[in-house]
């Protein structure tokens, strides 16, 4: 959400920019480029409105991909709204010009303000400075600092809910540089038992899995197995190097019987790794990973992660590792509904 907010932003600011620049050339001395340029002020609040209401609907759904900016159904109904917008704009715009007070006031307020012109355009000027403002700075925020998540699905129960919402921390491990797989700046190293909000690990939005395409999509889970260590479930137990993990009171387990570990695996030791590193294992040996899972090694700057609800949860038990570049924050504090408000364990 961060770099659309961001996006839109520098959108803003291009338009705040322009305007300033045709203001010292005069432009709004005309009243039919005046109009023109009223209707693409609310052509662009029309697209970037639809858009953004486009994508929280989207979010409730559970139909975001932060892999890709903007899907295609968005911007085509941002566009249809610019489109309307801008012709509502266009017929609706007022050549009154600003009081001579007013002109007086913005052009101590600033250098660039204009003497004269309409109403309107100074009205637009002010809009877009705000919305330039605050967008971008809620964009620098969510990108470092904090983030807003929903808890999707129950694969985390009972740590977290279904529709939870929670603050996750996305400093602690260090600032991602956009666009590039490099953190700068890691307070702290990603620990076993953290609970981490990390972008589904594929590079294919055809791939399924989970019973769906997860391409892009942010999943909440805790991490299990470092990078280097050996990882293994006998009978839903998990055992890191050879030895039993202490028990883990965070975990539930809500099916009786246990999946049987198979007489004789078709897969080589070998094989099975390359196969869980390529999220293809669980097409291989189905659902008998859920309790009898590995042993694999967890490659370097990779974890492996596994939700608390471990009968209900479609974890790296299925899908493989996690780069440690894709793993966004820690889960921070529960903020909603006020019933659970508080720190998770």
């Amino acid at each position: 959400m961060e770099e659309k907010l961001f996006w839109i932003g520098i959108l803003m600011g291009l338009h705040l920019f322009l305007t300033q620049h045709f203001s010292e050339k005069g432009k709004f001395k005309s009243d039919k480029f005046s109009r023109i340029w009223h209707a693409v002020f609310i052509a662009i609040v029309s697209f970037v409105g639809v858009l953004l209401l486009m994508v929280s609907l989207d979010n409730r759904k559970g139909e975001v991909v932060t892999a890709v900016l903007f899907s295609q159904k968005q911007v085509v109904y941002g566009l249809i709204a610019g489109l309307f917008g801008g012709l509502w704009g266009y017929f609706n715009f007022s050549p009154k010009k600003i009081s001579a007070k007013d002109a007086k006031s913005a052009a101590k307020a600033s250098a660039k303000a204009p003497a004269e012109q309409p109403a309107a355009i100074q009205e637009d000027m002010e809009w877009s400075e705000t919305i330039f403002s605050a967008v971008v700075l809620a964009s620098i925020v969510m990108f470092l600092f904090v983030q807003a998540f929903k808890i999707p699905s129950g694969s985390m129960r009972t740590t977290f809910l279904e529709g939870d919402h929670l603050f996750v921390n996305k400093f602690i491990y260090g600032f991602r540089i956009p666009y590039t797989h490099r953190k700068i700046l890691d307070f702290k190293k990603i620990n076993r038992g953290d609970i981490v909000v990390f972008q589904f690990p594929s590079v294919d939005p055809a791939e399924e899995q989970c019973g769906g395409r997860q391409y892009g999509k942010d999943f909440i889970k805790r991490v299990i197995g470092l990078p280097g260590e050996t990882v293994e479930l006998k009978n839903g137990v998990a055992f890191i190097d050879g030895v039993r993990l202490p028990d883990e009171p965070y975990t539930q387990y809500l099916d009786p019987s246990r999946y049987p570990r198979p007489h004789k695996s078709r897969l080589s030791p070998a094989d099975y790794q390359v196969f869980w590193e390529n999220r293809t294992l669980a097409k291989m040996v189905s659902e008998l990973v859920r309790d009898n899972f590995g042993p694999v090694t967890v490659p370097k700057e990779h974890y492996l992660v596994m939700g608390d609800n471990r009968d209900r949860s479609c974890d790296s038990r299925y899908w493989g590792p996690v780069p440690a570049y894709l793993i966004k924050g820690k889960a921070w504090f529960i903020y909603w509904p006020p019933s659970r408000m508080g720190l998770p364990q």
